[in-house]
């Protein structure tokens, strides 16, 4: 892989002059911080912290952000307190990127930033994502998007810089663990991040705590299915949850699936 792409994403950005970055401290926005770095523009790292993001996520990006030198700031957003988010509608992403983007412009035009983006990659754009009209309805550019590259290339590219989220599973919103039509509470949030968290910590690798009210439905990775068959574990794991709220306990035995709360919308759309 050459650095072509690399030097015109850099000259794009040049062209901004300044900009604020919706930055989550994943792989797509710390390589795009990364690349404003090199270019040389004015440029301000905001974190939206709520409910519906993990604590370790923010500790990550406020990590992240030290180590590539840009400043750095954390907002917090109340998308709780919208009745259009908590109703948790297909269109849920919708009113929680509206709510963060909208911070983000007023930021901007206060501090005399002449743009706001974010690290939305080019295979987004294939996806169901609601975000996508907040990010068009408050002029967020998206210049790894526009620059056609795709999360390999993304990752590739990290790991050319030195960059250690290189590698790093992606992290949505934890809303996108519920499914459409069931409402968000703060209760089911904080019960799906410790969750979540209590199998990391066993080792798992990607997990997901679908949250069906009263019922936990775990989607691990194909390759770890396997982890369940061991009594102990799968007794621990069924304690641990219910002790966190739950009454039932289960595995998904197709493994983890981007956007599997997804599957009853039309094809082609995806969540977290």
């Amino acid at each position: 892989m050459t650095g072509n792409k690399l030097d015109t994403l850099i000259h794009t950005l040049k062209d901004l002059e300044s900009a604020v970055l919706a930055f989550s401290g994943g792989a797509d926005s710390t390589f795009l911080l990364k690349a404003m770095q090199l270019s040389g523009i004015r440029a301000l790292a905001v974190t939206a912290h709520s409910e519906t993001m993990p604590a370790d996520d923010l500790l990550n990006a406020k990590k992240i952000a030290g180590e590539i030198g840009i400043e750095h700031r954390i907002i917090q957003t109340g998308e709780l307190a919208r009745e259009e988010f908590v109703s948790n509608t297909p269109e849920r992403c919708f009113f929680c990127k509206d709510e963060r983007f909208g911070k983000l412009r007023d930021i901007s035009a206060a501090e005399g930033y002449t743009s706001v983006i974010d690290g939305s990659n080019h295979d987004d754009l294939s996806d169901y994502r609601p975000g996508r009209e907040a990010a068009k309805k408050h002029l967020v550019g998206s210049p790894l998007a526009e620059a056609g590259f795709s999360k390999e290339e993304i990752r590739d590219f990290s790991r050319q810089l030195g960059l250690s989220t290189c590698d790093r599973p992606s992290s949505p919103c934890l809303a996108t663990r519920i499914p459409y039509g069931q409402r968000i509470t703060k209760e089911s949030l904080l019960r799906i991040e410790r969750a979540e968290k209590f199998l990391m910590s066993l080792g798992l690798g990607t997990v997901r705590v679908r949250d069906h009210d009263a019922a936990a439905r775990i989607e691990i990775g194909e390759n770890e299915i396997a982890f369940f068959l061991v009594p102990e574990k799968r007794a621990l794991i069924s304690q641990t949850l219910k002790s966190y709220g739950y009454i039932f306990v289960s595995l998904d035995l197709d493994g983890f699936q981007s956007g599997s709360m997804n599957r009853g919308l039309a094809s082609g759309m995806a969540d977290g």
